[in-house]
């Protein structure tokens, strides 16, 4: 039987104290694993393709293997953002965990056979995006447990949790690839998404105050400021899932004999631990000028990576990229912020400081990082998709470079005229609330 609360009022401090608080920080334990595991799912292509020297595929085919999943997850996560509102938290992540079965068992199959057509590949890299999904509903539901005033810390946390299994597929694939071939990049996943599963069923909750009808959701579709956030998170989001995913086949196209398996976790590993700190930063100084900035630092990240990639030094191009995932976690962080804080204080400046009021807030927040995060995953396929017709048209990544430098300053002169810009703009709540 499904788990429902009816009772649940995180923003009163006597019921946060008693009561709230441990239910919630249980929700979010386990949301945690499911998500970390939708991620290692979702990813697992990144180093797959870096591993398929045996199948006669370009680099460009490559690319489109690592590029597929993140483009089909990025597109599951609008009805993924609707899911917890229309069945419950708990019972979404029940299934949204046991799907992940589906692109697990496949890819152990296909790759065990030297047969296996190109088309097939793509097809089964594309199941790969149901564990992108993941990441929209479990956020979307973590919103509704905890109270405004530690919105911050807690979707930071299940953030960081679901993209270390980024760095968690990259540290641990290599060497169970090593050991047991290609075919146990799958197979190695099942036991621990069944155990998410289970572990949800009997420790999650749902919440009757966090339905609401698609509908209802959707209208954020039609604020502004759902789209621009949208583009932001493509800089910051997709930079990280793209990058991820990309760096261990261009290190091996740039660099074929480097040890890139032994270090490609790194960078992810960075990205995720770093991105409560950019929620922190974005607390102390403000959710805008931390984006401004990151978005200037990450400009510079480029020309040194880009600098890097044709010096014939790995460990030189190694260190250039680790400063992407810096400033892409940090910037992950920072912009993340900014989107309940937008959407709630709007929320209160419309319908006033009561519970209502709040309760429509975290809807409409939570709408709108389904909206936005679905967009920001777009990244990653954007960035792998610019990778490959690089080297198709020149052979090398320099292309590809260039154009996330221009795009890293429009998202850092959108940032300025969107929040921070005073002269010859009217300030409303919503836009002052993003710069707390």
């Amino acid at each position: 039987m499904a788990r429902w609360i009816a009772e649940w009022h995180p923003d009163d401090a006597a019921f946060w104290r008693t009561t709230g608080r441990k239910v919630a920080r249980r929700n979010l334990v386990f949301s945690i694993l499911a998500e970390h595991l939708g991620f290692t799912v979702w990813t697992l292509w990144s180093i797959v393709a870096a591993r398929m020297g045996g199948y006669e595929f370009t680099t460009d085919q490559l690319f489109w293997l690592v590029a597929l999943p993140n483009l089909i997850g990025s597109v599951l996560r609008v009805p993924y953002t609707f899911g917890p509102a229309r069945f419950g938290g708990r019972n979404f992540t029940v299934v949204s965990a046991l799907l992940l079965v589906v692109p697990a068992v496949l890819l152990g199959v296909a790759v065990s056979s030297p047969d296996t057509p190109y088309w097939m590949f793509l097809l089964i890299a594309a199941t790969a995006g149901v564990g992108g999904g993941n990441f929209a509903s479990s956020m979307a539901n973590i919103t509704y447990f905890y109270p405004r005033s530690k919105q911050g810390v807690a979707l930071g946390l299940n953030a960081a949790g679901g993209n270390i299994g980024v760095s968690s597929v990259q540290l641990v694939m290599p060497l169970v690839i090593g050991a047991f071939g290609l075919a146990a990049a799958g197979w190695f996943w099942l036991p621990f998404v069944v155990v998410a599963a289970v572990c949800a069923w009997f420790f999650m909750d749902n919440l009757t105050s966090a339905k609401a009808s698609p509908r209802e959701q959707l209208a954020v579709a039609g604020k502004a400021q759902t789209w621009v956030m949208s583009f932001l998170y493509v800089g910051t989001f997709g930079s990280f899932i793209g990058y991820s995913t990309a760096f261990p086949l261009l290190s091996t196209s740039l660099f074929p004999d480097a040890p890139w398996a032994a270090v490609a976790f790194a960078g992810p590993l960075i990205g995720s631990l770093i991105r409560p700190v950019g929620g922190w930063l974005a607390d102390r100084l403000g959710g805008a000028p931390v984006t401004l900035w990151n978005f200037a630092a990450m400009g510079g990240g480029v020309l040194l990576v880009w600098a890097a990639s044709g010096s014939g030094s790995f460990w030189l191009f190694f260190l250039a990229f680790q400063t992407l995932f810096l400033t892409a976690g940090i910037g992950n962080g920072s912009t993340y912020r900014m989107i309940p804080a937008i959407f709630q204080a709007k929320a209160v400046a419309e319908k006033g400081d009561d519970e209502a009021a709040l309760l429509h807030g975290k809807r409409q927040a939570s709408a709108a990082i389904g909206i936005i995060s679905a967009v920001g995953a777009l990244g990653g396929f954007l960035i792998n998709r610019a990778f490959g017709m690089s080297f198709a048209a020149t052979g090398s990544p320099a292309g590809a470079f260039l154009a996330f430098g221009l795009f890293y300053a429009s998202c850092a002169a959108l940032t300025w005229w969107c929040y921070l810009r005073t002269v010859g703009v009217s300030r409303v709540a919503s836009l002052a609330h993003a710069r707390v």
